[in-house]
């Protein structure tokens, strides 16, 4: 078969150009992008920035400037102030969280607006009956509460000298049995 030389044409199946636009058009229809933002190296040159608004303009300063603050660059051989730790605060007793309650400004309005016969709000309420629970639970627990809710505790009866005695002897004897079972 002879040689057959190939060609610059690609023919059917070569790439497809864009068809050929004189330079004038195409310098229209690129166009050079209209400029946003500050010119390169502006941040450095803030003495230009001032001449060009004038002298009488107030000039912001540059957000992209940062602190002038020198920074240490080794470590502290030491710490100048000692760490403080807060005193804890003692635990508050019963007692005086009861006080605290019942001294309390708005619990003392809002029992003399219910005493008035006044309505109170939802919120209000709330908040006056969950108070109320509060002091009513401190009293119980430092028995404070007025008889008739719940009886109180009935104080076991005193046991006689004898009767205490007998009570220990035979304890002792029921010791002796177990150690025999083993």
């Amino acid at each position: 078969m002879a040689r057959s030389k190939k060609t610059r044409k690609g023919g059917e199946n070569g790439p497809k150009f864009a068809p050929r636009v004189k330079k004038t058009d195409r310098n229209a229809v690129d166009g050079k992008k209209s400029e946003s933002g500050r010119k390169s190296g502006s941040r450095h040159n803030e003495a230009l920035l001032k001449q060009a608004s004038g002298s009488g303009a107030a000039v912001t300063k540059d957000a992209r400037h940062g602190s002038k603050k020198p920074v240490a660059l080794s470590l502290p051989t030491s710490i100048t102030e000692p760490l403080v730790v807060k005193p804890k605060q003692p635990k508050i007793t019963d007692e005086q969280k009861l006080l605290k309650l019942e001294e309390d400004p708005r619990l003392n309005q809002l029992l003399d607006q219910l005493e008035e016969g006044r309505d109170l709000s939802d919120a209000d309420q709330k908040w006056l009956d969950a108070q109320l629970d509060k002091i009513e639970q401190l009293m119980q627990r430092l028995g404070l509460t007025e008889g008739g809710e719940a009886p109180a505790p009935s104080p076991k009866k005193q046991l006689t000298d004898d009767e205490l005695l007998n009570r220990f002897e035979s304890g002792a004897d029921l010791l002796k049995d177990y150690k025999k079972q083993d």
